[in-house]
């Protein structure tokens, strides 16, 4: 931040208050990674005097601040956030969204640049350790190829390591350490050391060892990185749901305002054919909802004054005005993206494992082989072979085969699966995929097809009908028109909106739609239904229901069949939920209906609370919490662009086997990890020693290490042999 906005004048320019003197301060906040940091960063300053309330968007970087009054110091806010160990700055959008993609930019240069160097710097320094049949290299060749090392190592150990540079840096100007500050002060000594030797002409240097440190970490630091880049694409997949503008009504006048400015309590006008800008309130009109991306609801839903509508759904036929009850922000859709952002970024876990395990690899491998040649010159060892010992022992412990052991597999097992149609997101996804215990579904457009059809119906019925469904845009009538084919449009269709169309048909007056629509009481029935008629002649009713896939019967059995419970939590109604649960194999207790996405959200959590590792399989944006907050999560490539982001893994075409495939892939893939990393310890156990002894110099040590690499990826590549449950 520069010392202007640090002034409290200049700060106080860019607070929007309104009428009441309440504002909002919007910032810029870096360094922020996991909900820990939410969590601190909206508890310091909303315990701020005159500030109302704090939301950090994890996403996005933005901190929003509510300010009770003028007398609310948002300079203060500054401080704090900057005394936490964060960096802050007034926020502009395009400046946050370019910052992210520099950020991911720098760390794929960094992880090239490491990864260029690791490799190359092999080529000076096995050379140079390869003592082979007592042969060793000169004194001035052996400070050659340490030279070259140098050239090739330094540059890019320098520039790889910047990202870590900086961070330790801003830490320590603090006077904080985080994990950063022993990483660079490793990665420099390291280097220190190296040229110390080469310049006074030592035996040994550790060049590759500063490289190859460097190329581990980045590796877990760029995968975290994607990690959030999938948060901010689900968040875009939302936003894109959202109209960017609104229509506000000022007396009688219509203005066209854009989202970010609508205010609770603004009339707004939402014609047909658009999408409700925020959550409110119908003041006037009637029309018909398409909400099934906020519930998963495959029925339209009918909506006159006093009812409740909500950021996202598709408004299909009438004119409403409406009473805003919420900013965009605090929409529907802003909290469901706000649940994804906590449920993707509580799966980093594994990205801060990797950093600490390869943060170990320089002081513990450095301090082992320190020993060897300590306690070998100690035990009378000559300066020489104890640094030959030492050197054995750096070069058999390289953590190359330890590094290979999950990824090797995770990239088999992802390209095993794709073969069958299904994408895996993250190595990571399929670790959690092995270990999920319980499976939770969701009933449309995932265990049924997504699209209802016409039940058991007489041809003759349904063709005498069909001039009426072709002239309208329900889908029950989309569903009559499809059943019966081509054919003539009714005369004079007119469409009411939530209730039907009539029209002209051979020059008899009909109605096609809800049982009132045509002259009859409701029975009730279950089934989604439209009803038919001449007027003054017999009504027929039509019945309709979302079909389950083909195979879900059998998906379900053979998720029991290994062990997993199984679960339906839906947003539609109680009766189609039941039918589809009966029609699949579940009991009454295996399934929940009428859920809002946080209730969904919420029940995935106090199923994870009682210890349940749940796989969430959803398509809707209803499910896009629950997937993202899930243990691991699949979605159908059907499904909106939110709820693919929000899961792990991703399925193309109709079958539902699929699920039992990847979760059976991900087991197997659990086992080759483990046996690696069993081979891996049982290797270190032995290679380790043996160096230590003088059985392996450090030509044989090169060997070993990179015979252990060969069988690590052999065995992962190994043939699968899953075998799906009858």
């Amino acid at each position: 931040m520069t010392p202007a906005l640090a002034l409290p004048r200049d700060l106080e320019a860019f607070v929007r208050r309104d009428a009441a003197g309440k504002g909002r301060l919007e910032l810029l906040v870096d360094g922020a990674r996991c909900a820990a940091c939410i969590g601190k960063i909206e508890k310091a300053v909303g315990a701020l005097p005159g500030v109302e309330g704090a939301r950090l968007n994890l996403t996005t970087g933005k901190l929003a601040v509510d300010l009770r009054a003028v007398s609310a110091n948002p300079d203060r806010v500054v401080e704090v956030v900057e005394g936490l160990g964060y960096r802050a700055c007034l926020y502009d959008p395009t400046e946050a969204a370019a910052a992210q993609d520099r950020e991911g930019r720098e760390l794929a240069v960094a992880l090239g640049v490491a990864g260029f160097g690791a490799g190359n710097v092999m080529m000076f320094t096995v050379p140079a350790w390869a003592g082979l049949f007592g042969q060793e290299l000169n004194a001035s060749t052996l400070t050659v190829m340490y030279w070259m090392a140098a050239i090739v190592a330094t540059p890019c150990a320098l520039f790889a390591g910047r990202p870590f540079f900086r961070s330790a840096w801003a830490s320590l100007r603090r006077g904080k350490a985080n994990m950063d500050v022993p990483i660079s002060i490793g990665v420099i000594l390291t280097l220190i050391v190296s040229f110390s030797e080469t310049i006074l002409g030592g035996p040994h240097a550790y060049f590759d060892a500063a490289v190859t440190l460097l190329f581990l970490l980045l590796i877990g630091r760029y995968l975290d990185h994607r990690l959030r880049n999938t948060a901010r694409s689900a968040a875009r997949d939302l936003l894109a749901l959202q109209t960017p503008f609104a229509v506000r009504l000022a007396g009688p006048l219509e203005q066209g305002v854009p989202i970010a400015d609508v205010r609770v309590g603004d009339r707004l006008v939402v014609a047909p054919g658009q999408r409700i800008p925020v959550d409110g309130r119908v003041e006037s009109g009637g029309s018909e909802l398409d909400n099934a991306l906020i519930t998963g609801e495959t029925a339209l839903v009918s909506v006159a004054a006093g009812a409740r509508v909500h950021a996202g759904a598709l408004n299909l036929s009438g004119r409403l005005i409406m009473v805003a009850t919420a900013r965009s922000e605090d929409s529907t859709l802003a909290a469901i993206g706000r649940l994804m952002e906590a449920g993707a970024q509580s799966r980093s876990r594994y990205v801060r494992l990797a950093d600490k395990a390869a943060a170990l690899y320089v002081p513990v491998v450095h301090t082992l082989a320190a020993l060897t040649f300590v306690g070998g010159w100690a035990l009378g060892l000559g300066p020489r072979e104890a640094l030959l010992r030492a050197a054995a022992v750096l070069i058999v412990t390289c953590p190359c085969a330890l590094g290979l052991a999950v990824p090797a597999v995770q990239i088999a097992a992802s390209s095993r699966l794709f073969r069958r149609g299904v994408l895996v997101k993250s190595g990571a996804a399929l670790e959690r995929l092995a270990e999920v215990d319980h499976v939770v579904f969701d009933k449309t457009g995932v265990l049924t097809e997504g699209q209802p059809r016409l039940l058991n119906a007489p041809a003759h019925l349904v063709a005498m009908a069909a001039p009426l469904a072709r002239g309208s845009r329900h889908p029950l009538a989309r569903a009559m028109a499809a059943a019966a084919g081509p054919g003539s449009v009714a005369e004079d269709c007119v469409e009411t909106p939530g209730q039907g169309v009539e029209g002209v048909i051979d020059g008899r007056p009909a109605r096609l739609g809800r049982a009132a629509f045509v002259g009859l009481q409701s029975q009730g029935a279950l089934e989604t239904e439209l009803w038919f008629g001449f007027e003054g002649d017999v009504k027929i009713r039509f019945a309709f229901e979302d079909q389950p896939r083909a195979d879900a019967a059998a998906t379900i059995a053979g998720l029991k069949a290994m062990g997993l419970t199984v679960e339906i939590l839906s947003g539609d109604l109680a009766g189609p939920v039941e039918r589809v649960a009966r029609a699949v194999g579940l009991d009454a207790t295996e399934w929940r209906a009428g859920l809002t996405p946080f209730e969904k959200s919420a029940a995935i959590d106090a199923l994870k609370a009682s210890g349940r590792r749940v796989l969430m399989v959803g398509d809707g944006l209803n499910d896009a919490a629950a997937l993202a907050r899930a243990h691991a999560s699949m979605a159908p490539s059907a499904a909106v662009d939110a709820a693919q982001s929000a899961a792990d893994l991703v399925f193309t075409g109709q079958a539902l086997s699929v699920v039992i495939d990847s979760i059976a892939t991900a087991r197997t893939a659990r086992r080759r990890a483990l046996e690696n990393f069993g081979f891996s310890a049982l290797y270190n156990l032995v290679a380790a020693p043996a160096a230590i002894v003088g059985l392996l110099n450090p030509f044989i040590a090169a060997l070993a290490m990179s015979g252990s690499s060969i069988i690590v990826l052999l065995n992962a590549l190994r043939p699968s042999t899953v075998r799906m449950p009858k």
